[in-house]
């Protein structure tokens, strides 16, 4: 993996990022940025944040630049974030989101991709896959195993935020986040549900020890569930999610990564 590490420390001089709005199946528009390297690749890596999450925030600009050693990186924001159009289904309709930006780099060439995604983003990362399919990895940070988690103080805090109007109201006002005002009819599966329909393409799941959101036992739930190829890491001291992320944390997903975008080289099988 020493070639990895090393192309993740070149400062070649890169083509200029490309923004676009793509379209959903649904109709939404998606804020896009594909970063590049200056030479044409065939391997791209999506990010996708979490709730309140954007491509504009420094965490992720730190996980797509650790990435672009192992291909270009496609990042976005969810429906109802930002710049994209909607509202936010906090997880449900977020898969049409996801396969709006797998197949839009598939048209442009790619033919391998990977799917990074973090808290929402990684239940919507492995909820794509089981139901789409069309990527030969999953990376699922600080995810949870199931809906309707309430047994930290954060996710009581997040539940009252979308589920109340005043906390509607503050996310908009605040974070330029708008949430949809009904409850989900009918309840989408949960990510347990469909990381058994992964495999072949492989799943990592990566939680901190240190999460104030959802604590391990989620992350052994859906590694329990998946098929292999899968792997599980508990990171000491990790919190939650993107900020949670370090430049050597970054690296390693990279590193995991690589094997499933180089058609050279088979990936590990479990």
């Amino acid at each position: 993996m020493g070639g990895v590490s090393d192309v993740l420390g070149d400062r070649t001089p890169r083509p200029e990022p490309v923004r676009r709005l793509l379209r959903t199946s649904d109709g939404i528009q998606i804020d896009s940025v594909l970063l590049r390297r200056a030479l044409p690749r065939t391997s791209a890596v999506v990010l996708a944040n979490g709730f309140t999450g954007t491509w504009r925030n420094p965490a992720t600009a730190m996980i797509a630049d650790r990435m672009l050693g192992v291909g270009d990186v496609m990042t976005f924001d969810f429906r109802g974030h930002h710049e994209s159009t909607g509202e936010s289904t906090v997880g449900d309709q977020e898969v049409l989101d996801l396969q709006a930006v797998v197949e839009h780099l598939r048209g442009l060439g790619y033919t391998r991709v990977a799917t990074v995604g973090f808290s929402m983003g990684a239940a919507v990362a492995i909820r794509h896959a089981g139901m789409f399919g069309g990527v030969e990895a999953v990376a699922a940070v600080s995810g949870p195993s199931h809906w309707f988690y309430q047994g930290t103080t954060s996710m009581r805090l997040l539940t009252f935020g979308v589920e109340r109007p005043m906390g509607r109201f503050f996310l908009r006002k605040a974070r330029n986040v708008r949430v949809v005002s009904r409850a989900w009819e009918p309840v989408p599966p949960d990510p347990t549900e469909l990381a058994g329909r992964i495999a072949p393409a492989g799943l990592l799941v990566v939680h901190g020890d240190a999460d104030s959101y959802f604590p391990v036992d989620h992350a052994h739930r859906i590694h329990e569930a998946a098929d292999d190829p899968k792997e599980l890491w508990i990171e000491p001291g990790m919190g939650h999610a993107e900020r949670a992320m370090t430049p050597r944390l970054a690296d390693r997903i990279a590193e995991w990564l690589a094997p499933f975008l180089s058609p050279a080289t088979p990936p590990p099988t479990g």
